[in-house]
């Protein structure tokens, strides 16, 4: 995946304000702040909106880490996306997805998952695909979720194409310990 343009960079700890420093402070890890969020903390009021969200979504839904991963992974490689494929192979590992299982997300739904995973899989492809999930495969879905896991899928699939087109468009560079995209 060849580097983009860095067109806004993070903002450094020097630069940021009492707003900033106060919206920074709970996703900090080990002293630092992923460039995701120096970055995007640049819009405070839209941070202050959008981090809350994508953290229901990340750690407090309804969807098992792991299918939610395969949801992102899926996501991430069909938009290209290689800050949030970077980001995310380390949490889908943590969520119990081996490495050959991440290198099979690449391959799709028909490279030998089972009939839930390979139907979340297909949902990803068809939300980038239609931006709609087919009747087949939300049947399949429907006999594995509850209607809570259901209504999460679309808005993991569709919150991931956000931070997807948003980082691409800003250039923001992975950490410099995060997996490569795949070649």
């Amino acid at each position: 995946m060849p580097r983009r343009e860095i067109r806004i960079p993070p903002l450094a700890p020097e630069d940021r304000d009492e707003r900033a420093r106060e919206l920074l402070a709970p996703l900090e890890t080990d002293g630092r702040v992923l460039n995701i969020f120096a970055t995007l903390v640049r819009h405070p009021r839209l941070f202050n909106r959008w981090s809350p969200f994508g953290g229901v979504l990340l750690r407090r839904g309804e969807l098992v880490a792991r299918h939610r991963e395969l949801l992102i992974l899926r996501t991430a490689w069909h938009c290209r996306a290689d800050y949030e494929w970077g980001q995310h192979v380390r949490i889908a590992r943590a969520a119990g997805l081996s490495d050959a299982e991440i290198g099979r997300v690449i391959e799709g739904p028909g490279a030998g998952w089972g009939e839930l995973e390979a139907a979340l899989l297909s949902a990803a492809d068809e939300l980038h695909r239609d931006a709609c999930i087919a009747d087949g495969t939300w049947q399949v879905l429907a006999s594995h979720l509850d209607e809570r896991q259901l209504i999460e899928v679309p808005m993991v699939v569709g919150h991931y194409h956000l931070v997807a087109f948003t980082l691409n468009s800003l250039g923001v560079e992975p950490e410099p310990d995060a997996d490569p995209f795949p070649a």
